[in-house]
């Protein structure tokens, strides 16, 4: 049996908004962490980006469903078909027989037992023979190329879909962390309460995630502005069709409240900080990773606010994941890795 002994290693980054598989160095699946399923038969019918150009233009045989909410799992079921479908994607040419899996999945540093325990298990039904977990934060800090076992303090903020993690790591492990569900999904949802109350206008996810990409900003004056972005939607007093201009000052003001919450979880997790890592962190700066370190100005605002220079990820959406793709191949050396 030792030459059917077929082992696959995937790194998985289980995301709220996308997820994204590495197998063998390469990314092999990007996609949007949603799935449609038939309400009648409970079968999938497409998942990833095909599933989200579905989302909020169904009929009621159909549900679009996203299994992950503020960075854990919501929907097991969907969860599970979701991974088990990405996984497909890759062996869609390999049909003689399904290789055992040996994963790494990242998780949110807030994450209960509870939480931590449904990853595990949807991995598992979806095929994982060996499953470890590596936290958010230590994926990111070694995706950016950060020397995590240093006995040097380093500072990762990696704002993602559901979750903004928060992590001072120094020797392999993290120190001081907070983990606050307020992060790219907080954002839209802003957008559309903003939308509705300030032009009366109604819109939907997709159009809010628009805005958020062509005129986001966490400030209200930036030296290379995005021009003004169209909305289109019906109104809420006559229904009638109405177009909105929408400049990115706008978009800066209705997401303050939320930049606010995750300054002062940034200013809380440095007062956890000890001295001699708070002196480290100083000199080399904090590092933004995650989707939302690609908001307009973001940088130079928490940079004025808190008075450390921020960095962004040289690419701040995969840095996670690369970072999970490293786990995987030093899995004896790692011990921060959790079976």
């Amino acid at each position: 049996m030792g030459f059917f002994s077929f082992q696959q290693e995937l790194a998985i980054d289980l995301g709220t908004a996308n997820t994204i598989i590495i197998h063998n160095d390469k990314v092999v699946v990007n996609e949007p962490s949603i799935v449609a399923i038939d309400q009648h038969t409970g079968k999938l019918i497409a998942i990833g980006e095909k599933a989200r150009q579905m989302h909020g233009k169904t009929h009621e045989n159909i549900k679009t469903i996203r299994p992950l909410r503020d960075g854990v799992i919501a929907d097991f079921h969907a969860a599970e078909q979701m991974i088990r479908g990405m996984i497909k994607m890759i062996n869609q040419k390999k049909k003689l027989f399904t290789p055992s899996l040996k994963m790494v999945v990242c998780i949110p540093s807030g994450s209960t037992e509870v939480e931590i325990r449904a990853v595990r298990d949807s991995s598992e039904h979806a095929g994982g023979r060996d499953v470890y977990m590596i936290y958010e934060p230590m994926a990111a800090a070694i995706g950016i190329g950060l020397d995590v076992e240093a006995p040097e303090g380093c500072m990762v903020v990696d704002i993602g879909g559901g979750t903004t993690e928060i992590a001072v790591i120094a020797l392999g492990g993290i120190v001081c962390n907070q983990s606050i569900r307020i992060a790219g999904d907080g954002f839209t949802n802003d957008i559309q309460t903003y939308m509705r109350h300030q032009h009366n206008i109604k819109i939907g996810e997709r159009t809010a995630e628009e805005i958020k990409i062509q005129v986001g900003s966490a400030l209200p004056e930036l030296v290379d502005p995005p021009t003004d972005f169209n909305v289109r939607g019906p109104n809420l007093m006559t229904a009638m069709p109405i177009e909105i201009p929408i400049s990115y000052q706008e978009i800066a003001h209705c997401l303050d409240k939320s930049l606010s919450k995750i300054e002062t979880a940034v200013l809380s997790v440095l007062e956890q900080t000890p001295p001699e890592l708070y002196a480290d962190i100083v000199g080399r700066g904090i590092y933004l990773a995650g989707g939302g370190a690609l908001l307009r100005g973001l940088d130079k605002r928490l940079s004025d606010k808190i008075s450390i220079p921020f960095h962004i990820a040289e690419d701040p959406l995969q840095a996670v994941a690369r970072g999970t793709g490293i786990a995987l191949k030093n899995v004896d050396k790692f011990p921060f890795l959790m079976k």
